[in-house]
This record gives structure tokens, C-alpha cells and sequence, in this order.
């Protein structure tokens, strides 16, 4: 490994270099937190026992250090690891490219929030576009062509292991008010209401947190897409959204099938779907006063 890179000694591009921590700084316009959890706490206990495995990726800063673009874990983990510097290779890359590489990075991270993967989504494809530029002089007549081609959100579907039309819906996601992606994150909304409550105007959504508020209650997917549909006709205001959020949900079944084909081989041919029933209860019952017997010892 080189030493670390000095003024005199400028940095070798794509070599991998000892930087100190405190010339490592964050991309501002990274999507992806850091959280302290259990994954945070196995990777500080890596680095102190074996250092960092695998070397960050960084590009010089124009106002002096380097800039992040995958490895923002490993330094924290570093930081409190107590170390002084962590391997990186030294990349030249312009904005858009070193955004695609840190969304692609990240891709296959555990325990993203949809928020996080929502934003990273729509920077990459962004970024993806504005790379593909636009067709040259000779082919702008068949630039609608080339347009309705150029799909950069299922390419990154692709890459991410998801189809374009998840990346489109994640994408989505990035129009809810800050109130309401919050809730996606914490789970209370699940993700397919949250596709179709994120096409509400943002007037309708603030409306939505107050109707939530008052309600306890999210809305399911059948509630959402009725929202969306009197918001499309002009027709969802206060009072109608109130009279869909205060509809109960439909309870879930906890009954239980039992095939009776499955059951045959455990009762005489001679037994009906009565005795059968009765015999299985009669069996749990004596079960369950085993285990009070053995959890009472």
C-alpha cells in the first residue's frame, strides 16, 4: 500500500492510498445513512481486530481531502475503532459518475430504508441521463425514438436485481411530504399505498397527515387507490377522505385449513369429519395440560 498522498507527493489515480480520517469527508448528496445497529457494531469489531478489508473509493475535493464515494461505514466504523486512517483508491470522476458509483455501491445493502433507496434510485437514473446527453445533429429526427429506447430506470433495475417498474414506483416515493415518507420508513404505511398515495397534489397529502392523525389509522392499498381516483375527478376533500379513512379494515383470518386428504392417514377409515374433529381437540388438550404440568416444575 502507498503512504499517504502529500503535497509533494501527489496521489497516484486508482492506487490505493493510507488516508487520514480527517481528510475523508462525506458526498453531499449521499442518500444513504449511517446507523448504529447490530451490522455497525460486527463491523467496528472487524476493523479493530483486522483493520479495514476492503478500501474505500474517493475522489479528490477542489477545496482540499477526498470525497466518499463508497466506504462512509467503514470510516465511521474506523473513527470508533479509534484508527488514524483507512486504505482508499483514488478515483478521477466527474459528478455524474461519482454518483452512479456510490448508488451502485450501495445497492446491495441490508436494512435500506425506502426512503434512501427511493432517492438513490431517482439520482442514479438521473445521472444515467444526463451521461446518454443528447442524440447529435444528424439524429434528432429520430430522437423521440432514441428517447422511448433509452430506459435508464430499468437499466438500473437490472443492476439492483429489481424490475424498472419497482424502480419507477420507488422513485414515486420521492413526491410524498416529509410527514408521510417518514411513516413509510417506520413501516406504518406499507409500500403499495404509499405508491399510490405519493401521485396525491402535496395540499391533499398534508391533508392525508391530519386525517391519520385523527384517525390512528394508515390507509390499505383499496383506500389509497380510491384517493387517487377522487383526486384525479377534483372529488377528494376533507370529508371524503375522512369517510374512506374511517371504513374498518377488514380483519385478518386467523383460521386455520386442515386438508382432509392430509388427515386420512391418521384415523380409521371408519371415523367422520366429526370424530375426527373431536378427536384432534381432545388431543390438544391433553397437550397443552403437558406443557402448563412442565412449565409449573
Amino acid at each position: 500500500m502507498n503512504t499517504t498522498p502529500t503535497a509533494r507527493e501527489p496521489p497516484v489515480i486508482g492506487m490505493i492510498h493510507a488516508i487520514p480520517l480527517s481528510e475523508l469527508h462525506p458526498m453531499p448528496c449521499s442518500p444513504f445513512q449511517i446507523r448504529e445497529d447490530a451490522a455497525m457494531v460486527d463491523l467496528i469489531d472487524s476493523v479493530q481486530q483486522y483493520g479495514v478489508l476492503i478500501p474505500a473509493e474517493v475522489r479528490p475535493r477542489s477545496e482540499g481531502g477526498y470525497e466518499i464515494i463508497s466506504g462512509a461505514r467503514r470510516k465511521h466504523a474506523s473513527e470508533l475503532a479509534n484508527l488514524e486512517s483507512m486504505p482508499a483508491i483514488i478515483r478521477d470522476l466527474d459528478d455524474d459518475d461519482a454518483i452512479i458509483r456510490m448508488v451502485d455501491s450501495n445497492f446491495q445493502r441490508e436494512n435500506t430504508l425506502p426512503s434512501e433507496r427511493a432517492r438513490a434510485f431517482k439520482m442514479r437514473m438521473e445521472a444515467a441521463k444526463r451521461k446518454a446527453g443528447r442524440p447529435r445533429k444528424e439524429e434528432k429526427e429520430n430522437a423521440p425514438k432514441i428517447s422511448a429506447n433509452f430506459r435508464s430506470d430499468d437499466a438500473v433495475g437490472e443492476l439492483a436485481g429489481v424490475s424498472g417498474d419497482t424502480v419507477r414506483n420507488l422513485i414515486s416515493l420521492t413526491q410524498l411530504v416529509p410527514e408521510l415518507m417518514q411513516m413509510v420508513d417506520d413501516k406504518k404505511i406499507a409500500l403499495t399505498p404509499a405508491y399510490q398515495i405519493a401521485a396525491l397534489p402535496e395540499k391533499e397529502q398534508k391533508l392525508l397527515v391530519e386525517t391519520i392523525d385523527s384517525e390512528q389509522a394508515t390507509p390499505s392499498l383499496s383506500q389509497a387507490q380510491r384517493m387517487r381516483k377522487l383526486s384525479q375527478s377534483g372529488e377528494l376533500n376533507e370529508d371524503t377522505m375522512l369517510n374512506i379513512m374511517m371504513e374498518q379494515k377488514k380483519p385478518v383470518s386467523n383460521d386455520i385449513m386442515l386438508s382432509g386428504e392430509k388427515l386420512k392417514k391418521y384415523f380409521p377409515k371408519s371415523y367422520s369429519p366429526a370424530r375426527i374433529e373431536e378427536t384432534i381437540f381432545k388431543l390438544l388438550d391433553a397437550w397443552l395440560r403437558k406443557r402448563q404440568r412442565d412449565q409449573s416444575r
